[in-house]
């Protein structure tokens, strides 16, 4: 589908579903908490809405992939299993950099995110403001020093594009079977240009632009094969979560973002 047909089907889209919530007066229900699907990663058609890079756009040794794998095998009701396909998220992570280039630039990274949705009626954004978490379901996989350099990233629509709120991955599982990871909206950093903003303030929910992941090995000094399959990212509360999967608070000398997973 070019680029014009997925522009006019969204802002058709956005016209019908506008339409459908002023005849149904949705505006004076109370607000849902049922959980919101942000993005479904399961066919090409919906890997098209995200777009990828790595340090090799500024001269960077790094590579990054994201295809479709077909023969995911994901945990389903019950202690079934569900075959549909899963994004992947790979590639070769290096800290080195070009010839010429030592010194003058970082090596050590790559991600992807979801495409801005532009329409002809204003930018379509998703409102969590109603939802605590962020829940991805993922497997991680690849070189074993690579694992614990993910980040997930969500961009608001603030006045400021570079800034990113950011968080840590971390995963409970090492056999690269599926996980369900979730994140309260609320322990995000706000980043900008990859540095953590020294004036830390509440995240804009009610209006989310893209949601992506990314692979900083330079932030710790890690090169190597990396892997992650994407299922989906989604927006949920605590009733929508497994008991063992509710955040426990605990003292800490620090965000979730800046400690070392245990």
């Amino acid at each position: 589908m070019s680029r014009l047909a997925q522009y006019l089907n969204r802002s058709s889209k956005l016209l019908r579903d506008s339409t459908s919530r002023m005849l149904r007066m949705s505006g004076a229900d109370e607000p849902s908490r049922a959980p919101l699907t942000l993005f479904n990663l399961n066919s090409r058609e919906d890997l098209q809405q995200f777009a990828t890079g790595c340090d090799v756009d500024i001269g960077g040794l790094s590579t990054v992939h994201f295809d479709l794998d077909e023969s995911s095998v994901l945990p389903g009701p019950n202690q079934t299993e569900v075959r549909r396909p899963t994004a992947r998220f790979s590639g070769e992570m290096s800290l080195g950099v070009r010839s010429g280039l030592q010194g003058k630039i970082r090596g050590g990274y790559a991600g992807f995110r979801s495409k801005p949705r532009p329409t002809l009626f204003g930018e379509i954004t998703n409102d969590v403001s109603n939802h605590q978490f962020l829940a991805m379901r993922l497997r991680v996989a690849g070189h074993p020093r690579t694992r614990n350099s993910y980040y997930v990233n969500i961009q608001t629509d603030g006045p400021i594009t570079t800034d990113l709120w950011q968080h840590r991955l971390f995963f409970h599982r090492d056999d690269g079977g599926w996980e369900d990871i979730f994140i309260p909206f609320s322990d995000f950093v706000l980043t900008n240009v990859g540095e953590v903003s020294p004036e830390q303030i509440k995240m804009f929910r009610e209006r989310v632009r893209t949601v992506g992941i990314s692979m900083l090995g330079g932030n710790n000094g890690v090169s190597g094969p990396y892997e992650l399959g994407v299922d989906s990212f989604r927006a949920v509360n605590h009733e929508d979560m497994p008991l063992a999967a509710i955040p426990k608070v605990e003292p800490s000398k620090g965000t979730q973002w800046e400690r070392h997973p245990v």
